[in-house]
C-alpha cells in the first residue's frame, strides 16, 4: 500500500487533502517545467549568436576606443597616451569637417532625391502593364551590382573625354561639359548622382513590397465613392505605406553616414585628400590605414560610430517608435 499525507482536521483526526490541490500542484509544476524548457531553448539558441556578436563586434569596438587614446603607428604596444587629443585633432582638421559636410549632403540628398523617385516608380510598377516584370528587373539591376564594379564603371563614364562628355558634345551641349570628378565644387553632387543610381533600386523594391500589403479593397471602395487616382494614393496608399517609408529612411540614413566603397573607387585620391569628395569612412582609411596613424584612425572610427548610433536612436525615438510599438504584442498570462 502507498502512504498518503493526510491533513489534520480541527478535532485532531486525519482528513483527505482537498480535491483540487493535486491538480493545481500538477499544473503549477507543469508550467514551471515549460518555463524552464523555454529558457533553456532561448539560452541554447542565442548563446552562439551572443558569442559571435561579442567576439566580432563588442571586442573590436573596445579595442578601437582603447587605441584611440594613444598616438600609435601600429608597431609594438601603444605607450604614448594622449587621451582625447586624437578626437580634438579630428574636429580641428578642416578636411574632416568637409567629410562631415559631405556625409550630411549624402544623407539629405539621398532622402530628398531617392525617396520621391523610388515612390513614383514604385506606384507606376504597382500597376499592371505590358513588360512590368522586365522593367522591375532593370530597375533592380544597379543595386545587385558590386560597389567596386559600379565605381569603376562610373569613373570611366565620367572621366575627362568619357561617355558623358562625348554624349553632351554630340548633342551640341559641349558647354555643359565639366570635370565631373575633379571639380571641387561639383564632385560631391556627381557622387550623389552615382549613389542615387546605385541604391534607388533597393528603395523601389522595398516600397513595392510595402504596396503589396495595401488591401486593394480600400482603393476600390474609394474609387467607387468617386475618389480620383491621386486622392487614393494620397489618402489611402501613402498613409498605409508610412511604416515601409520610415524603414527605408532609416536604412538610407545609416548607409549614407557609413558610405565608403562607391566613394572610394569613384573619386580621385587628390580631390579626396582636399576634402571635396571625402566622407568620414574614406577619411578614416586615408588617415588611419595609409598614413599609419592607427590611434587617430581609431578615433575617427569611434566618432563615426557615435554619430551613427545617436542618429539611429533619435530616428527610432521620434519616427520609428509608433511602428515598433504597433508591432509588439503582449499576451496576458492568467
Amino acid at each position: 500500500m502507498t502512504a498518503t499525507n493526510p491533513t489534520l482536521n480541527p478535532a485532531g483526526g486525519a482528513s483527505a487533502p482537498p480535491a483540487g490541490a493535486r491538480p493545481a500542484r500538477r499544473r503549477a509544476s507543469s508550467r514551471g517545467a515549460d518555463n524552464r524548457r523555454k529558457w533553456y531553448e532561448i539560452i541554447g539558441l542565442t548563446t552562439p549568436a551572443v558569442i559571435v556578436y561579442v567576439m566580432f563586434v563588442l571586442v573590436p569596438m573596445g579595442f578601437a576606443v582603447y587605441y584611440s587614446l594613444f598616438r600609435w603607428r601600429g608597431v609594438g604596444a601603444p605607450t604614448d597616451f594622449v587621451g582625447f587629443d586624437n578626437y580634438m585633432l579630428a574636429f580641428e582638421d578642416p578636411i574632416f569637417r568637409d567629410a562631415l559636410r559631405n556625409n550630411a549632403i549624402v544623407v539629405v540628398g539621398s532622402l530628398l532625391v531617392q525617396g520621391p523617385i523610388a515612390l513614383a516608380v514604385a506606384l507606376l510598377l504597382n500597376r499592371r502593364f505590358r513588360g512590368r516584370t522586365v522593367f522591375r528587373l532593370l530597375v533592380f539591376v544597379p543595386y545587385v551590382l558590386a560597389e567596386v564594379t559600379v565605381g569603376i564603371m562610373w569613373k570611366l563614364i565620367l572621366t575627362d573625354g568619357g561617355t558623358v562628355d562625348a554624349l553632351l558634345r554630340s548633342l551640341g551641349l559641349g558647354s555643359f561639359v565639366q570635370a565631373w570628378l575633379a571639380d571641387l565644387d561639383i564632385v560631391i553632387w556627381t557622387l550623389l548622382f552615382v549613389l542615387t543610381w546605385k541604391y534607388v533600386g533597393f528603395a523601389i523594391i522595398l516600397l513595392l513590397a510595402g504596396l503589396s500589403n495595401v488591401p486593394p479593397e480600400l482603393s476600390e471602395a474609394a474609387a467607387i465613392d468617386g475618389a480620383s487616382w491621386w486622392q487614393v494614393q494620397r489618402h489611402i496608399t501613402l498613409p498605409l505605406l508610412g511604416p515601409t517609408i520610415r524603414i527605408w529612411m532609416f536604412l538610407s540614413m545609416i548607409g549614407s553616414l557609413q558610405v565608403f566603397d562607391v566613394i572610394w573607387v569613384t573619386s580621385v585620391p587628390a580631390v579626396r585628400s582636399l576634402g571635396a569628395s571625402a566622407t568620414m569612412a574614406t577619411y578614416m582609411v586615408d588617415n588611419g590605414f595609409f598614413a599609419r596613424l592607427w590611434g587617430y584612425g581609431n578615433a575617427v572610427a569611434v566618432i563615426l560610430f557615435v554619430i551613427s548610433f545617436v542618429a539611429a536612436l533619435l530616428f527610432q525615438r521620434f519616427l520609428l517608435r509608433r511602428d515598433i510599438q504597433g508591432a509588439i504584442t503582449t499576451r496576458r498570462v492568467k
